[in-house]
């Protein structure tokens, strides 16, 4: 029997005195050994931070992204080695799908919001916040990596998909982690870190492994650190309340199991697609990984006068499911992942039925197929029946982690609203129906106790990604019960692992700092034209002051004839009266076409073409007879990758365009985007 090892400061290690030995969840025999005794944990801790988090701050962001993409890119070539180790945690293949390729997902995910950062090690955040009069001094925010470490401890359910979800945002933010999976099935998490500390893509320090129970594992943490947590919500709680994390203020991100329900509309007949999308789902969340997950639905919530009509699509439904060996043909439900988590959820069924009547029996009306129900860590789906929620209160308080859930009924839709959040906060709720104002009400009223609120109906049941997962660039965690913690949820969740700090001072220094133009920040102007310059030449806060044009009513009047825009306030003087307009205006369009015009070098250059406008204003009208004039400013630059070898190496560059009038007031303002080629084409 082989030893799962650890990974930490780089090098595997396999510890002493076996703390668990981990069995094939189908057969019931041993596989591998798993201890973590005698790691040092301050060490372990202070390697990635200096070693990890040293190597992942000098990477910009751009950089961080193209290393999950690469990441990404190579675990998929391998995945077929995860998914036949992944059918001894009992998963099927569908099953091991969400686990591993739905991980992979999260990297590539990640790596796609390279884009949306900086080409540098930190972010600038926000607005310029003017501080003073005259503007010599103003404010912005800056987010840099925290110079900690992340500790992500994580669930026995998804091995691969809660290290994955969790590193790729930390690497992106430029932070290191250790990781701790559950040692139930950290033997598949290891396999998954051995073929990317092979691949040498991450640089050193930037992950480690601890595959063992980690006692003591939070006991070196810091202030600069941080810490996550997705488990059983009472083990959670006494974690974050560890004196010293509360001393040091280190971040707790609890996302913690939750009794997550699923309501049918009252407009929904039997009749109707959506009650058959109803039973599909809850069906699926019963089945899929057993029951096992953390957005799974314990409560299924429908109009009295469906209850039969739910109770029996659902059994007829699942007695249809082929229950047993995931490598079996037709199997579409396995096995819980340990006889551990087979004994803890016997005494919380025995707690349900002391309340509730047991509608469905799967150990009476499934067939076990390929399998030994004694052997393996089977157990059958099991439907309840609560007739009165509000005083049989336990199905809102015990979560039996597997294939159970509970049917039970609502008058109207404000009492299906008070049963969901009988549950003291969950990480999902849905409700199906077709009638967008029930579900407005729903959503809107259960939104306060809910981390998130899918509304499925036909129109959308085609692309739907279904009740219980969470997507990358979604928030995932909950309030109350589910842990009050965030996770994924996009840029949201990279600022998770960045100290986000406000600086003030002069717009030169703050220009310089930034390496975004600041508005009152110095302008020298631009030798040669900037539309002359290669994208490595141009300076931040470069301008060239372009010649002045006094606009006429003819050049009105040709602009309303060219675009058709014949808008009364620029074509009619004698419609005016009791607007905001003196006399005939000029189209705003107008002066930033205008304004092009001035700007514009029209010889064959560097800059390759117009990339878009972002914050454009009309500050003050300009009537005929007004002379305008253009400051064109280097604002930001952001390096774009090559697609290929052939493809021209370029950047995006914002120039930031200040329309002024012969009094030097601002008439327009905006940011235009050009894509400018690089001197350098390697």
């Amino acid at each position: 029997m082989r030893k799962v090892e650890n990974y930490v400061m780089g090098q595997w290690i396999s510890c002493p005195d076996v703390e668990y030995v981990a069995r094939n969840a189908v057969t019931g025999e041993p596989i591998a050994e798993v201890s973590s005794v005698g790691l040092d944990y301050a060490s372990i801790l202070e390697y990635g931070r200096k070693k990890g988090g040293t190597a992942l701050r000098k990477m910009t962001f751009r950089e961080r992204g193209q290393m999950l993409k690469n990441l990404a890119l190579y675990l998929t070539e391998r995945k077929e080695v995860f998914y036949e180790l992944s059918y001894a945690t009992g998963a099927t293949r569908s099953d091991s799908w969400i686990d591993i390729e739905g991980g992979i997902g999260n990297l590539f995910s990640y790596a796609s919001l390279r884009r949306q950062f900086p080409d540098k090690p930190f972010h600038v955040d926000g607005q310029t916040v003017h501080l003073s009069k005259g503007g010599s001094f103003i404010g912005h925010h800056i987010m840099v990596p925290k110079r900690g470490i992340a500790v992500h401890i994580n669930a026995f359910n998804f091995p691969v998909w809660g290290m994955l979800e969790k590193i790729a945002v930390n690497l992106l933010a430029g932070m290191p982690a250790v990781v701790k999976p559950s040692e139930y099935t950290s033997y598949l998490t290891e396999l998954v870190v051995r073929h990317i500390v092979d691949s040498q893509i991450l640089p050193e320090g930037s992950l480690q492994l601890v595959t063992g129970p980690g006692r003591g594992i939070l006991d070196p943490v810091r202030n600069g650190d941080v810490v996550t947590f997705t488990g059983s919500a009472a083990t959670g709680k006494k974690l974050k309340a560890l004196p010293h994390l509360l001393e040091e203020s280190v971040p707790f991100n609890l996302e913690a199991d939750s009794l997550n329900a699923s309501v049918l509309g009252e407009t929904v007949t039997p009749n109707d697609p959506e009650f058959d999308l109803f039973i599909k789902e809850i069906h699926r969340e019963i089945t899929v990984k057993a029951g096992q997950k953390c957005t799974a639905v314990r409560r299924i919530i429908v109009p009295e006068h469906l209850m039969e009509a739910v109770e029996k699509a659902l059994a007829d439904r699942l007695r249809s499911t082929r229950m047993g060996n995931p490598r079996a043909e037709g199997v579409r439900m396995g096995a819980l992942a340990t006889h551990i988590q087979r004994e803890r959820l016997q005494k919380h069924l025995e707690v349900l039925a002391d309340e509730m009547d047991v509608v469905f029996d799967g150990d009476r009306e499934m067939e076990l197929i390929e399998a030994d129900m004694e052997r393996g860590a089977f157990v059958a789906p099991k439907i309840f029946r609560n007739s009165d929620p509000f005083r049989k209160t336990a199905v809102h308080e015990v979560e039996p982690f597997g294939p159970v859930s509970t049917i039970m009924p609502y008058k109207s839709l404000e009492e299906a609203v008070e049963l969901v959040a009988m549950g003291k906060g969950s990480l999902v709720t849905s409700i199906v129906t077709n009638d967008d104002r029930e579900a407005s009400y729903f959503t809107l009223e259960a939104a306060h106790l809910n981390g998130r609120i899918l509304v499925l109906n036909r129109r959308c049941a085609k692309e739907s990604t279904g009740h219980g997962s969470p997507m990358p660039m979604l928030t995932h965690g909950g309030p109350g019960r589910a842990g009050g913690g965030e996770e994924m949820g996009g840029i949201r969740g990279v600022y998770h692992y960045l100290q986000r700090t406000a600086i003030q001072g002069h717009p030169d220094t703050i220009t310089e700092i930034t390496q975004i133009y600041q508005p009152g920040a110095s302008r020298p102007e631009a030798v040669p034209h900037l539309f002359r310059q290669y994208f490595e030449d141009l300076k931040i806060g470069d301008t060239v002051y372009t010649h002045k044009h006094t606009v006429t009513e003819a050049d009105i009047v040709n602009f309303a004839n060219l675009s058709g825009d014949n808008f009364y306030a620029h074509m009619d003087a004698t419609s005016l009266e009791g607007t905001l307009f003196e006399r005939r205006v000029a189209h705003g369009y107008f002066v930033l076409s205008k304004a092009a015009g001035l700007f514009v070098d029209p010889k064959k250059g560097p800059v390759l073409l117009n990339y878009g406008i972002e914050e454009c204003r009309f500050t003050k009208p300009v009537y005929p007879g007004a002379t305008i004039g253009v400051k064109l400013t280097v604002k930001e630059k952001i390096s774009q990758e090559k697609r290929s070898p052939d493809d021209i190496a370029r950047g995006i560059v914002k120039f930031y365009v200040d329309v002024y009038d012969e009094t030097g007031d601002t008439v327009a303002a905006a940011t235009i985007l050009t894509m400018v080629k690089k001197r350098n084409q390697e």
